[in-house]
């Protein structure tokens, strides 16, 4: 569930024009009841204007008070009648600078742990470029000795649901071009290959 516009403003509203409980309260905002308590009590939220969650479209009386008889109830927001706005295409990604020097570190991550990803996947996810990509792999970056594998999550350059989709769609591209896990030795016998 969504929690309403302006949560504190809701909250003191709430408080003031009806008889709801505090965790009812608390429920429909999104708060800890102790802290609606704090606002009833005047310690906190001090000369906030009180936001009229009827009068806005998030509530409506019938609501307000089929819950003031029930103390068990819990609010329901209604449904905005806005639509939900598209997601735009991404354009190109601004990387800070202070994050540009660990792109290589979040490149070697993904060729070691990710094979199956394309160059161009890697592309887009690090918004880097394919030579970029090269130089790391065959070690002919300027910075190589200094490069280190890193998640590219943990530093801030994907998200992790960016990386989570991207090898997806390496996995539904090639299903057949799973690891090959190595079979394990019998009782002091040889495995066969390289290790």
């Amino acid at each position: 569930m969504s929690s309403p516009l302006m949560p504190k403003a809701t909250a003191v509203w709430l408080i003031d024009k009806t008889s709801l409980t505090f965790e009812q309260v608390a429920d429909f905002v999104g708060m800890h009841p102790l802290e609606v308590q704090a606002i009833a009590d005047g310690e906190v939220a001090q000369g906030i204007v009180g936001y009229d969650p009827v009068a806005n479209g998030q509530l409506t009386r019938d609501e307000i008070a089929r819950c003031e008889t029930d103390p068990k109830a819990r609010l329901k927001l209604l449904a905005s009648p806005i639509p939900v706005p598209k997601k735009r295409g991404k354009g190109a990604r601004y990387i800070p600078v202070s994050k540009r020097t660990d792109r290589p570190d979040g490149i070697l991550w993904l060729l070691r742990n990710h094979p199956e990803l394309t160059d161009t996947q890697i592309e887009k996810l690090l918004a880097t470029t394919k030579e970029t990509i090269a130089k790391v792999r065959d070690r002919t970056h300027a910075n190589s000795a200094n490069i280190k594998p890193r998640d590219p999550v943990i530093l801030g350059l994907c998200t992790q649901s960016e990386l989570n989709a991207a090898v997806a769609a390496a996995a539904d591209r090639a299903p057949g071009a799973a690891p090959a896990i190595m079979p394990l030795a019998e009782d002091g016998a040889e495995a066969e290959g390289n290790y």
